[in-house]
């Protein structure tokens, strides 16, 4: 279960701080390592706070397999479910490898509550960014301070589920489950924007 929204200004506040972003990428990655072990992937340290996943892509590199925990933001859309995910990358003044990685292999995973889910990741247009962000702020209050603070354009991606049939049900069902969970953090805003 995600942080109740009446609680999150307080911590969106604390993540922005200079502590966090200088403490933040040398704790949070092996805290979130050793959770995903114990728990089997089905629990992120950081959805315990906010709605989280576990991407899975393709190295730009190495062409091997990378995993991160992100945080994301669900978007129901009448075509289904998807997800937003952004390159805060800590408020730092460079892009995270993972977003060159889904530039050059859009074609990745995600796993959310245990279910590995696959995924097409498409990068948000400039003329889509604004209503992206309100999206993103009416989840985590203060988010594009990051933006602000990196000196940087994030890049931000939608995520859509690419699975069929009955891998697709169960996809849809789990990341509803997310989505409809009590202070899951989700917005009820539609896309409004045709491009896909």
């Amino acid at each position: 279960m995600a942080l109740p929204r009446f609680f999150r200004p307080g911590v969106a506040w604390f993540s922005r701080t200079l502590f966090f972003r200088r403490v933040g990428p040398t704790v949070m990655p092996p805290l979130e390592r050793m959770m995903v072990r114990l728990t089997k992937g089905r629990v992120q340290l950081s959805g315990l706070l906010l709605p989280s996943l576990v991407l899975h892509s393709v190295g730009a590199k190495s062409g091997l397999e990378r995993d991160v925990t992100l945080m994301y933001c669900p978007e129901p859309t009448p075509a289904g479910e998807q997800l937003l995910i952004t390159g805060s990358n800590f408020a730092r003044d460079t892009h995270p490898a993972w977003t060159a990685n889904l530039m050059k292999h859009p074609d990745a995973a995600v796993s959310v509550h245990g279910l590995r889910i696959p995924v097409h990741a498409e990068l948000i247009a400039d003329d889509e960014r604004e209503a992206v962000w309100r999206t993103l702020e009416e989840n985590w209050p203060g988010y594009r301070g990051y933006e602000r603070t990196s000196g940087r354009v994030l890049r931000i991606f939608r995520l859509t589920p690419t699975a069929t049939g009955d891998q697709l049900a169960a996809a849809t069902t789990v990341l509803r489950a997310a989505r409809n969970a009590p202070d899951a953090g989700r917005t009820t805003r539609r896309r409004t924007s045709s491009s896909a």
